[in-house]
């Protein structure tokens, strides 16, 4: 796979297509490589002192790097002639660079007519902002409705974590891309593939979405803790100021060992709460009940007393308790592997896992680590690649 993309969204893709499997060449600008790169107050420093750069390493493990000037025309002759040995380009520049750079549609297709391309974008590739820049923050967050089904009435507007929307399409994209693959397998035919930031977030806030066009405009009703429709699912707060999170979604089947569990047998045989209808009208007053209780032991305890119970719960995690967290372990969601520079460090893989293998990736690429080798694998004689280098076609 040949991949001419910068930053998370789109790169991130091509770090899920490693995984599982496939030699991903990323194509980065001449000067200073992906601007991703660029962003050292991003990295962190580890106790043995060596820094890693996540926000490069996130989205580009697995990979190798080629500098190419796609401003020039040498450069844009080598990125045309890697494209003849691949089956999929993947790109997140905009149309109007693409035609600049000579790596549109028709400019790839001239050269390799059935191979699959693929776009990224922030709004889509029609429409009036289809040649308009797009972030996660812009396009998927803001945009696209996440803020504001996620920001409680009144409260301060949630503000967006690194990447969120940019890693959740990553993934997307490369289930398109794998289905391509697949379409092209038994029809012999290549598709254009396109993922947008702004098409995701409408996809995943679907049922408020839905809920507006029904309502004139109004969204699924935001309950709060104290009034919430069903009090089995919400987050409840321990004794040590931690978070229990309740999700049984058949109040009726579960209230009862519920209640049992947290200690609160005398409410199983309340009128109060003796049927649904009653445990609706009725909640704000079994919710305190249950407030009361969880707030009498400690995460720890609670982990123990809700251990054997039936209905889904959850312990309300940090980042790092994730990281320990025994089922993420024991499936290896989250690798030990090394930077490229041979820098240990933790980093979470895709979730796509085939016949029970773990991924350990391989660290990201330095800035045009592998330049001569992709060029000797595709061809190019020394002489050749000399030449593009004085010409400052590639680095």
């Amino acid at each position: 796979m040949l991949e001419v993309a910068s930053w998370t969204f789109v790169p991130s893709a091509g770090a899920v297509l490693a995984e599982w499997g496939a030699e991903v060449i990323k194509v980065e600008p001449l000067d200073g490589g992906d601007p991703q790169r660029g962003l050292v107050t991003m990295g962190i420093v580890d106790e043995g002192g060596g820094s890693v750069n996540y926000m490069i390493e996130i989205p580009n493990r697995g990979k190798k790097s080629i500098g190419v000037n796609l401003l020039s025309p040498g450069g844009q002759e080598v990125v045309q002639r890697l494209a003849t040995t691949c089956d999929v380009f993947l790109t997140s520049y905009l149309p109007s660079r693409r035609k600049r750079m000579g790596i549109d549609v028709d400019d790839i297709r001239a050269v390799n007519p059935n191979i699959i391309y693929v776009r990224g974008s922030g709004h889509g590739p029609c429409g009036p902002d289809s040649d308009k820049p797009g972030y996660d923050g812009v396009s998927y967050w803001s945009r696209g409705g996440i803020a504001t089904v996620l920001t409680e009435d009144g409260a301060e507007l949630v503000r967006s974590r690194p990447a969120f929307g940019d890693l959740l399409g990553g993934l997307t994209i490369a289930g398109g891309i794998a289905a391509a693959l697949y379409k092209r397998a038994t029809t012999g035919q290549g598709s254009v593939v396109d993922v947008s930031l702004l098409g995701l977030a409408a996809w995943n806030i679907g049922p408020d979405i839905a809920v507006s066009q029904i309502h004139g405009g109004s969204a699924i009703p935001k309950y709060g803790h104290t009034d919430a429709p069903n009090p089995l699912v919400g987050n409840y707060r321990t004794k040590d100021g931690r978070y229990i999170t309740l999700m049984m979604l058949q109040l009726d089947r579960f209230f009862p060992e519920a209640m049992h569990a947290i200690g609160l047998d005398d409410v199983i045989d309340d009128p109060r709460f003796a049927d649904t209808a009653a445990r609706f009208e009725n909640r704000a007053a079994l919710i305190a009940l249950m407030d009361e209780a969880f707030a009498q032991r400690t995460l720890a305890e609670w982990r123990e007393i809700l251990t054997g119970i039936s209905g889904a719960w959850g312990v309300v995690q940090t980042p790092g308790e994730v990281c320990q967290d025994p089922a993420v372990t024991a499936n290896g969601y989250i690798a030990h592997t090394t930077t490229t520079s041979g820098v240990p460090y933790k980093l979470p893989v895709n979730p796509v896992q085939f016949d029970e293998h773990h991924v350990v990736p391989d660290g990201a690429p330095e800035h045009g680590q592998h330049t001569e080798d992709i060029l000797m694998d595709a061809g190019f004689d020394w002489d050749a690649i000399e030449h593009y280098k004085a010409t400052g076609a590639i680095l």
